[in-house]
Order: C-alpha cells, then sequence, then structure tokens
C-alpha cells in the first residue's frame, strides 16, 4: 500500500474514533448529575448491544454493486470503451495490411522508382503516427468521461443520502472500502442495503446523451 493512503486510513480511522469519543462525552455530560449514577458509562454504551448511537456506516463496494446508476454508467463506459477498440483495430488492420502489401511490392520490384518506394513508405509510416495520435485521443476521451461520470454518480450519491438522512437522522455515516476507515464495527450500524434500496427506489434511468 502507498505511504501516503497508509497515512490517509490511519487518519481516517483516528478521525472516526475522535468522534465517536467527543459524540458520547458530550452525550454523557449533558446529562444532570443526579443522574449519573443511572447513567451508562463509556465502556457500557461501546458493549452494550441495546444502545444504538446515530452513526452508521455503508460498504461502498456492495453499493456501487448493486445501485442501479452505478452499473447503467459502467455500462455506459464499456460500450465507449468497446467502441473504441473497434475504431483501433480496424485503423491497425488498415496499417498492417500496408505493412503488408509495401513488402510484397518491394520483394517483386513492383515500384517503378526508388522515390515512389520511399514516398509509399513515408505514407505507411505517417499512418502508423496517425493511429498512435488517435489512440491517445480516444484514450484522452475515454478518461475524460469517466471522471465525468463518476463526478455524476457521486452528486446523484451526495443529494440522495443527504435526503436519506433527513428521514433517518443519523449523526455520522462513514463509507467503509475493504478495511478502509473502518476496521471494525457492529453489524448494526451497516446502512448498506437500506441506503442501496433507497438509492435504487428513487433512481430514474439515464439517457444516452446524458
Amino acid at each position: 500500500m502507498d505511504k501516503n493512503n497508509q497515512k490517509l486510513y490511519i487518519i481516517s480511522g483516528v478521525f472516526a474514533v475522535a468522534l465517536l469519543v467527543l459524540y458520547i462525552l458530550h452525550f454523557t455530560a449533558s446529562r444532570p448529575a443526579s443522574r449519573d449514577a443511572h447513567w451508562p458509562s463509556f465502556a457500557t454504551m461501546l458493549s452494550d448491544t441495546t444502545i444504538t448511537l446515530p452513526i452508521a456506516f455503508v460498504h461502498v463496494d456492495s453499493l456501487l454493486f448493486n445501485y442501479y446508476l452505478a452499473q447503467e454508467l459502467n455500462e455506459k463506459i464499456l460500450r465507449k470503451e468497446e467502441g473504441m477498440l473497434a475504431t483501433l483495430r480496424q485503423r491497425e488492420r488498415s496499417v498492417n495490411n500496408a505493412v503488408t502489401e509495401f513488402q510484397r511490392r518491394l520483394q517483386t520490384n513492383a515500384f517503378m522508382t526508388q522515390e515512389r518506394a520511399e514516398q509509399e513508405a513515408q505514407r505507411i509510416r505517417r499512418m502508423g503516427e496517425e493511429l498512435q495520435q488517435l489512440e491517445q485521443r480516444l484514450l484522452g476521451e475515454l478518461e475524460m468521461e469517466a471522471r465525468r461520470l463518476n463526478m455524476k454518480m457521486e452528486d446523484t450519491i451526495r443529494v440522495r443520502m443527504a435526503e436519506f438522512n433527513d428521514i433517518r437522522g443519523l449523526e455520522i455515516i462513514f463509507s467503509n472500502r475493504g478495511t478502509g476507515t473502518i476496521l471494525h464495527a457492529h453489524e448494526k450500524y451497516n446502512i448498506t442495503q437500506e441506503v442501496t434500496h433507497f438509492l435504487n427506489s428513487r433512481h430514474v434511468p439515464i439517457t444516452e446523451n446524458e
């Protein structure tokens, strides 16, 4: 793992724990002193499965796998990639055919002059250079489209999560991918399925122009 990413995971984890501690300390400190004897301790709140804090987490990989919008955007970028590869393969065949024909004509002395052979060689070199330029351009367009679709999905999820939390009223919703941010949490705080269902219920199929 990259050292910067490792630091980020550590910082995220520490930040999550700090928020949890600050919330619980504030929550317990706001109780009247006369009720301190009856209010559960910090350790008890963490270990008691009957107590649920206003926090939750979402498994991002599972969410993206089951979210209709993510599936549609993924299919869209795959179709664009397939179209790009088909175009490049067609152009590559043209270049290869030109090279093969050039070699055949050289071997059979089909060129009337040396100058004509050099002109044909230059033309084929330009074809190869144009193919490389086309590949770079198409890859750049594919990367830009992938970024655009990713931003579209992130914006949609951000808006929908705000709507979701208007209903649920949680203080914090963590995102979890692999072992990043959250190393361990009780399953009762896992709202991935609930969030996925909510997002899909609000989903409107995208059009080709989007």
